[in-house]
């Protein structure tokens, strides 16, 4: 299919109905149709991958075209100009996640755009660096402690931001990696308790949030079935 008919397909799929509601959970932005995250995983499916088709969705504009773009790139070609191209874009929480979970956090360079990120002035990139930090925890299953261990440092040194769309992906990052295991629980558990204890209220407000997570019964339960290694 060509752009041209992958955004009649998605026109077909619209309903305005859904936009009032969208718009209180600031979902979207711009030129918003009213697509279901589910509809577009059902066409992603039946595109496939097909790099060329995901960059003309991007360039489109609409908000949905841009989370489908992300569901059918293949993160195997994406190089650094689309991840800064793409995230100069971002202007909601939605798409910032979408296209972190959906396709960028596969993506070689991933471990060190999460790093860069973080440290950006821009809420969204910034978001997104701490996103990719959450992804990462879920999808990298080879992946070893101590390059966890670096990301709890660099959400230490950079959770002083109030801004929600900021701190909320910051206690993500924090809570996603605290679940992968013992060892990480332990120190996601010391990072957020030192940062609850901050004069700052971005940082307190994040250490807090993690905590209420990370100690939670079924958090804790399921820390405990792990199997010592």
């Amino acid at each position: 299919m060509s752009a041209d008919e992958v955004l009649a397909a998605l026109r077909a799929r619209a309903d305005p109905s859904r936009l009032p509601g969208m718009a209180r959970y600031g979902i979207g932005t711009g030129e918003v149709w009213g697509v279901t995250v589910a509809e577009l995983r059902g066409l992603a499916k039946t595109l496939g991958r097909d790099h060329e088709l995901a960059g003309a969705l991007w360039d489109s504009g609409v908000s949905e075209a841009r989370v489908l773009a992300s569901l059918v790139d293949d993160p195997a070609v994406v190089d650094d100009e689309q991840f800064e191209q793409w995230a100069a874009d971002f202007a909601s929480w939605d798409l910032c996640d979408q296209v972190c979970q959906n396709l960028f956090r596969y993506c070689p360079q991933a471990w060190d755009k999460a790093r860069e990120w973080r440290g950006r002035t821009e809420p969204f990139v910034k978001r997104a660096g701490f996103t990719l930090m959450a992804g990462l925890a879920v999808a990298d299953k080879r992946a070893d402690d101590p390059r966890f261990v670096a990301f709890l440092t660099d959400v230490a040194r950079t959770a002083d931001d109030d801004r929600p769309v900021v701190r909320k992906g910051a206690s993500w990052a924090l809570r996603q990696i605290g679940k992968r295991g013992p060892g990480l629980h332990a120190r996601a558990v010391e990072t957020a308790v030192e940062l609850a204890g901050r004069a700052d209220r971005g940082a307190r407000w994040v250490g807090k949030d993690a905590l209420r997570e990370l100690r939670s019964p079924r958090v804790l339960d399921r820390i405990g079935s792990f199997s010592p290694r």
